[in-house]
């Protein structure tokens, strides 16, 4: 008999009140930080980081290769997926993270920081445009195919229009 499939759950956690530091939490993911995945279907297995999870989610759920390319047959794309994935979660992810901290939440103005984060940012961004003049998608072959490399920098992507960036580029130009 097959294992009946456990559909996601979603538990909220209240980053204002530390909720990702109480022990329970730690547990799942010792650096206190979200997103955790949990996998009631394998043994409640945790991961943690948004491009760990959406590689654990590939590897476990997408046998077809809808959203990421095959490693074993697909070796070229699936590296350039990988890059991409490693560009927004080294790059990206940080820069736009420091540039909220220091537009929103820092207890004194620096405006040192937020420019060097705003300007890092900006460069970033620019680096995808270059790459993406001509394609639809960061991986695959000719315009490219959707794949998680695209989820994974789109959560950051689509960010900007957010209150802080425009406090922080008031001239738009993210």
């Amino acid at each position: 008999m097959e294992p009946k499939f456990q559909p996601p759950s979603v538990h909220p956690i209240n980053i204002s009140k530390n909720t990702q530091k109480e022990p329970w939490f730690l547990a799942l993911n010792p650096n206190g930080r979200i997103p955790v995945l949990v996998d009631r279907n394998r043994a409640d297995f945790a991961v943690f980081e948004t491009a760990a999870i959406l590689l654990y989610l590939a590897q476990h759920y997408d046998a077809a290769s809808k959203f990421a390319f095959d490693p074993a047959t697909q070796a070229d794309e699936y590296s350039r997926m990988l890059q991409w994935m490693f560009f927004a979660h080294g790059g990206i992810g940080p820069m736009q993270g420091q540039l909220n901290h220091f537009a929103r939440f820092a207890p004194e103005d620096i405006p040192y920081a937020k420019k060097r984060y705003l300007d890092e940012t900006k460069r970033l961004y620019g680096v995808l445009d270059i790459h993406l003049n001509g394609r639809d998608f960061l991986a695959g072959p000719e315009r490219g195919t959707y794949s998680i490399a695209d989820m994974n920098a789109f959560t950051w992507c689509a960010y900007p229009i957010c209150r802080f960036h425009r406090q922080a580029d008031p001239q738009g130009v993210l």
